[in-house]
């Protein structure tokens, strides 16, 4: 059976498959894997998220843990830049820079090799799904902390009801597919 054929980031939203009372009852989850195998889906979506960036001189994309891994390390190809990792506690080897960001009970933790983004360096941040923008907002933090410019932020999904954009109002934000309602 061969794989229809995507040819419009709107066309993208058909491969996203939503998954109701995940991980618990009232959530509606937002599946990326049958993007993902797709190989025009995915190759359009990581073009169309590179797309808005293509002249901004990007130097790094920056990636969080860990569905982030796959589209920022694909943008950075696409733009001709590295790809940074940014971690939850313990999984980066050398020296690290955290940031501590609220959760809904709760507080979590990012870190970043303190070597990889230097003064200036001009950085995309790029994730598979904004929600409530607490992990992106903390990304960014560590990035500027670091010294690094924020060029932009570029997202595949946006579940625009849980209002994470309000978290990163400063930054440039890009979201190929916006869901208005759970």
């Amino acid at each position: 059976m061969s794989e229809p054929e995507i040819t419009t980031v709107e066309a993208l939203r058909g491969l996203i498959r939503p998954v109701p009372d995940f991980p618990k009852p009232g959530i509606v989850f937002r599946d990326i894997t049958p993007l993902l195998a797709h190989p025009q889906g995915l190759a359009l979506a990581c073009q169309a998220m590179a797309d808005p960036f293509r002249r901004s001189d990007i130097e790094r994309v920056v990636g969080a843990e860990s569905r982030g891994f796959i589209f920022a390390s694909a943008v950075a190809r696409e733009l001709n830049a590295g790809f940074v990792p940014v971690r939850k506690p313990g999984k980066l080897p050398a020296a690290t820079l955290a940031q501590e960001y609220q959760l809904e009970y709760g507080t979590d933790k990012l870190e970043i090799h303190r070597d990889a983004v230097r003064p200036g360096q001009r950085v995309l941040l790029v994730d598979d799904l904004l929600a409530t923008g607490g992990t992106m907002k903390a990304a960014c933090q560590l990035v500027e902390r670091l010294g690094g410019e924020i060029a932009g932020i570029s997202l595949l999904i946006e579940l625009a009801f849980l209002q994470g954009r309000k978290a990163l109002e400063r930054y440039d934000v890009h979201a190929l597919i916006r869901y208005l309602a759970e």
